[in-house]
């Protein structure tokens, strides 16, 4: 038998199978409740889209059933390495580390398909962040592309856990081959934990944010509705895979539908233009990127596109293939939303969401998108703005706010007052990862999620402010937690005290910048610290800017007034922080 009439029999056994996967009265899963088929993560829908293609990446080409049956391969590993998986309230955790392609898709369906956590690492993680991250989520596993086998080797050596090495893409081909059968899962998926990412927080170190399969599934089913997501989309995905933006919005949305991700290995101007302006049919016809992104596209037209006849071409080419193209992650400029619509003829789509909820707020996809705004709730969701009112006994709340898709609701008095803004709904995660007192903390008495956002409600439409902490930087996307990286800063023998703020920037939104006190006798300068920085932190927390002075300020408590140093050496009263987290 070909290979290809061996590969078209085992898709039609993998759908027969999920039939009866899915079928209430299924003798093989009786305890499987009815619905759970409802939450079952995107991999149960790839044998429907057979030979489809999934994602384009360096590699070539690969079609759903492709990434399916390379799954299950892994998964079968998984398995033998973990044992069947338990359909309990807490499912062993597996990292993996991949590069922006196949290899990442094929290791998170696999820990799903195992009935495992998928937690997701940033290949441009020091080995130290690593560590930790694989540590406090207590991974028995840690997965990772051939490529990357030097990085997690000594790390699953230290830690004393297992580890597989899954090989690079173009290496794959023969790897589901030998597979016959589809995997029975006959799990209940519906709060069963799907993944841990990792968010930094006022309190220092990044928190592990879980979501269960009903969280995710409720992302996607929102912006799917939304977003007008169909099969014949094809986005052009640039971002890393450890945010939720990358994952749910870029990944996830358009595999849900039987879409195509076209994914690059990094970020690249010169590439995505040429995507943009490719002949190639069916050609990219989504884009989705943070406001930094665009500011680097603009940057690149502005060199090299300076004929006005090739202007008028990119425009019209823009015009023609893209139906859209959305910002997020952190605020976006409104000059550069002006001015990218003078380049390609699209008003940027601003929407609002964090790793805790997934996306919340969005302007319309059709119909008017006012520029700063984050426009009104998705399906599903609920969002209020409240202030808080401490009592002798707990605190209660001012609602000024309130509303969600169909309509909000302002209170006589609070029209356009500013607080604080809060979210619930079924995409809100489930908890912090072994932290409950900071997850009970997160919430308010009546189940609100804090998202620690300054937001009002105006003109019909919800504008976020700026972040309630000073101790949280946007910059390029990225969430920073200040602390953590005067943690590190601290550990440096000629830093005495430090204090790292949110500097305005008009590209990155916010740079990092750090006011230092050195001990005495000694210099330091910004190429230095940078360089023995690169050892310990993550590239976009290491500090952009270097201030040096005598004393850093404090009050009686032997606090640091982080607003009063932005006003000291930006300008900036209050802080300045206008950015919106993803």
């Amino acid at each position: 038998m070909s290979r290809t009439m061996a590969a078209g029999c085992r898709l039609l056994i993998y759908r027969l199978r999920l039939r009866l996967l899915h079928a209430p009265s299924c003798s093989l899963h009786t305890s499987v409740p009815s619905h759970a088929h409802s939450w079952a993560p995107v991999f149960s829908k790839a044998p429907t889209y057979g030979n489809r293609i999934a994602l384009v990446d360096q590699f070539g080409q690969h079609s759903y059933q492709d990434l399916y049956v390379r799954s299950c391969a892994l998964s079968r590993k998984i398995t033998d390495v973990l044992g069947r998986p338990r359909n309990d309230a807490c499912p062993e955790r597996v990292s993996f580390l991949c590069p922006n392609d196949s290899s990442y898709v094929v290791c998170q369906w696999a820990a799903w398909m195992s009935g495992s956590i998928a937690v997701p690492l940033y290949k441009n993680h020091p080995p130290s962040e690593l560590d930790y991250i694989v540590q406090d989520s207590q991974s028995a596993l840690v997965l990772a592309e051939a490529g990357y086998a030097d990085v997690v080797t000594p790390l699953a050596e230290k830690l004393g856990i297992a580890k597989l090495i899954v090989p690079e893409c173009g290496n794959t081909g023969e790897a589901g081959e030998e597979e016959e059968d589809a995997p029975e899962f006959g799990l209940d998926w519906t709060e069963r934990g799907a993944m841990i990412v990792y968010t930094s927080g006022t309190t220092g170190r990044p928190k592990g944010v879980l979501s269960t399969h009903r969280n995710i599934n409720s992302m996607i089913s929102a912006l799917v509705t939304e977003w007008g997501w169909t099969k014949s989309d094809r986005i052009l995905h640039v971002l890393p895979l450890h945010h939720v933006h990358g994952v749910v919005n870029k990944l996830l949305c358009p595999l849900w539908v039987g879409a195509t991700c076209v994914m690059l290995p990094e970020f690249c101007p010169k590439k995505v233009w040429e995507h943009f302006l490719s002949r190639e049919t069916p050609s990219v016809n989504v884009f989705m990127a943070v406001p930094t992104v665009y500011c680097k596209l603009i940057d690149y037209y502005n060199q090299h596109y300076n004929q006005p006849h090739v202007r008028d071409f990119i425009r019209a080419v823009c015009q023609e293939k893209f139906r859209l193209m959305v910002s997020g992650s952190s605020a976006l400029p409104v000059p550069v939303l002006e001015e990218w619509r003078e380049i390609t003829g699209h008003t940027l789509l601003e929407r609002y969401g964090m790793t805790e909820i997934g996306m919340a707020l969005t302007n319309p996809l059709r119909g008017p998108r006012i520029p700063g705004s984050v426009g009104n709730p998705l399906p599903g969701v609920q969002v209020r703005i409240a202030t808080e009112m401490p009592q002798k006994h707990g605190v209660s709340y001012t609602v000024l706010a309130e509303g969600d898709a169909r309509r909000t609701k302002v209170s006589p008095g609070f029209e356009k007052k500013e607080g604080e803004l809060q979210v619930r709904g079924p995409a809100v995660f489930k908890e912090y990862w072994n932290k409950p007192q900071e997850t009970q903390e997160a919430f308010t008495p009546d189940g609100w999620f804090k998202t620690g956002d300054t937001a009002v409600y105006r003109d019909g439409s919800y504008w976020i402010l700026g972040r309630t902490s000073v101790d949280i930087i946007k910059s390029g996307g990225y969430k920073i937690s200040a602390l953590e990286v005067e943690r590190h800063l601290m550990a440096h023998p000629l830093i005495a005290d430090v204090a790292v703020i949110g500097a305005p920037d008009a590209i990155w939104g916010q740079r990092v910048s750090a006011v230092v006190k050195l001990r005495d006798g000694y210099t330091l300068s910004l190429t230095e610290l940078k360089q023995w920085a690169r050892t310990f932190m993550a590239p976009y927390c290491i500090p952009a800017e270097l201030i040096r002075v005598e004393e850093i300020p404090r009050n009686q408590m032997g606090k640091i007034n982080k607003k009063q140093l932005l006003a000291l050496f930006y300008g900036q009263p209050g802080g300045g922080n206008r950015t919106v987290p993803s």
